[in-house]
């Protein structure tokens, strides 16, 4: 299929602003850059395709249904899936046949369903002769805003967090990989990254190893990288406003 040249010189010279500003925001920090995830929700596999062209392999997702379609879709593609939006526990399924990592882990519920679906997923491939999967990397999604009394939609109290990461760490098929926030609406991201990192500290002392850090997006992604995030999930800046959806 003909790519579109337009929109491919578009996304090259988006990728390569978002890039450069990581690439200057960790010299200032004096560390080595990020994992950068491109998120694609509500953009077209042609897309992401392009994206690939240009050295992208991580793709991060929103909503199951979209994130299967393109996964399978683009499939001759060496890419590595992160699944980033709320997960319901009966989407657990089948976001582990093609998710590298799950980036909203916010409830016991749902650690115990991603646990199951990775075992009925081993036994599938097994059946078909297929290789087994790698763990589940999970990322325990948290919220920032110190008003929250509970966890709700925008992630785990930090209270919850040695609990969870025990519920985690516990499962078969599962691996700690650390934690996720996103910056609350209102609040320097500086002031909620400390948070974040706090809350990373409860982490690793079930778990040394968890040490990834998911914040930081278009918006704020200096700030993020000035605070040790390990990776940023940018979408807009990349691939530009969100296409009309029915």
């Amino acid at each position: 299929m003909q790519r579109d040249g337009a929109r491919a010189r578009d996304l090259e010279a988006r990728l390569a602003a978002v890039r450069k500003r990581i690439a200057t925001a960790a010299e200032a920090a004096g560390r080595t850059a990020p994992e950068l995830i491109v998120v694609t929700k509500y953009f077209p596999s042609s897309d992401v395709r392009i994206l690939a062209d240009l050295g992208v392999r991580d793709v991060g997702e929103n909503r199951d249904q979209e994130a299967a379609a393109k996964a399978a879709e683009l499939d001759d593609l060496a890419l590595t899936w992160h699944f980033i939006g709320q997960l319901q526990t009966n989407k657990a399924k089948s976001v582990v046949r093609y998710a590298h990592s799950v980036h909203s882990v916010d409830r016991a519920t749902l650690v115990a369903a991603l646990g199951k679906a990775v075992a009925a997923e081993q036994e599938r491939r097994a059946g078909a002769g297929l290789g087994a999967r790698d763990d589940l990397e999970c990322f325990l999604q948290f919220t920032l805003d110190a008003a929250a009394t509970s966890g709700g939609r925008g992630g785990a109290l930090p209270g919850e967090a040695g609990a969870l990461a025990e519920g985690v760490a516990a499962t078969a098929g599962l691996r700690l990989a650390g934690v996720m926030a996103v910056a609350p609406i209102g609040t320097p991201p500086a002031a909620a990254f400390e948070r974040l990192l706090r809350i990373a500290d409860s982490v690793r002392a079930v778990d040394p190893s968890a040490t990834a850090v998911s914040a930081g997006m278009s918006g704020d992604l200096e700030e993020a990288v000035a605070a040790g995030a390990t990776h940023l999930r940018i979408g807009s800046d990349v691939l530009g406003p969100r296409p009309a959806v029915g």
